[in-house]
């Protein structure tokens, strides 16, 4: 069953437990993490939570519990949700007071859900799906996974509103990701994506993909990219912890290589699935 937390009590999810004041609420002031659980097992559990780390240490926000008591938390809450596949969300925002812009003087506070796990319809990982261009509206620090999403939302829904699943993302004429994702491209078999910095998000996906490139002897080549790369490359795939690996097959209506899901994303969905299974 799906379950809420909230600073030390698990919840129903229909309860309603937060403050006026939270300043996730009214700011945004916080940050997260959504964790794929695959088999009762939280998949790369410990990247996701030392992201959170540095993404609550770039924004001054001080976590009250170490990584190990987070690992406990999550594990508790899917044992206690009896669920085996789900997706773990976890909040940390800077608490509640009255409304100020200067930082409180309070506790932090932690909100979490296990929820039965999005899938993926089969037929759009068989047959790819679309996607648009839309300009990166974004702030400059897009490495803190923040709680503050409305450009990204508004992208997202644009690609939606259109028949897409996915807004690629361009900033300055280059790709930088996806509205929630990572986007990779395939030219003459050697693979890009967009180098890390603070206009993207380090993705643990990503970080999977890597591994599995380099285990597989594949080339990949992390460097900068424009639209007319995209459009002239032989596969586009996004990646993401509820995406996993997602081939693109045409962006703002133009074919992409042969317009199916191309060799390269095939194998790497599913070498990224045996992974998850030896994990």
């Amino acid at each position: 069953m799906s379950i809420g937390y909230v600073n030390g009590r698990f919840v129903d999810l229909n309860e309603p437990v937060i403050p006026i004041d939270e300043r996730g609420h009214q700011f945004g002031d916080g940050v997260y993490e959504v964790i794929r659980v695959y088999n009762k097992k939280p998949f790369m559990l410990r990247e996701h939570l030392e992201r959170l780390q540095t993404s609550a240490e770039a924004i001054k926000l001080k976590l009250d519990q170490t990584l190990e008591q987070y690992e406990q938390l999550i594990k508790e809450a899917i044992e206690k949700s009896a669920l085996t596949d789900c997706d773990v969300y976890l909040q940390i925002t800077r608490g509640v007071a009255v409304r100020n812009h200067l930082f409180p003087d309070v506790s932090v506070s932690t909100t979490m859900t296990v929820r039965p796990a999005k899938q993926l319809p089969h037929h759009l990982r068989e047959n790819g799906v679309s996607a648009i261009f839309h300009d990166d509206e974004r702030w400059a620090n897009c490495y803190i996974k923040s709680l503050n999403l409305l450009p990204n939302i508004l992208a997202k829904q644009t690609a939606h509103e259109k028949g897409s699943y996915e807004a690629i993302l361009v900033r300055d004429e280059y790709v930088t990701e996806g509205s929630s994702s990572n986007v990779f491209i395939v030219k003459n078999g050697t693979i890009y994506t967009t180098p890390l910095s603070k206009h993207i998000l380090s993705g643990i996906t990503r970080m999977a993909v890597k591994s599995i490139i380099e285990t597989e002897g594949l080339t990949l080549v992390e460097e900068k990219f424009t639209k007319e790369d995209v459009l002239e490359s032989d596969e586009v795939f996004i990646t993401s912890t509820t995406s996993e690996i997602l081939p693109i097959v045409t962006v703002d209506g133009q074919k992409i290589g042969t317009g199916k899901p191309g060799e390269i994303a095939t194998t790497l969905y599913q070498k990224f699935q045996e992974k998850i299974a030896n994990e």
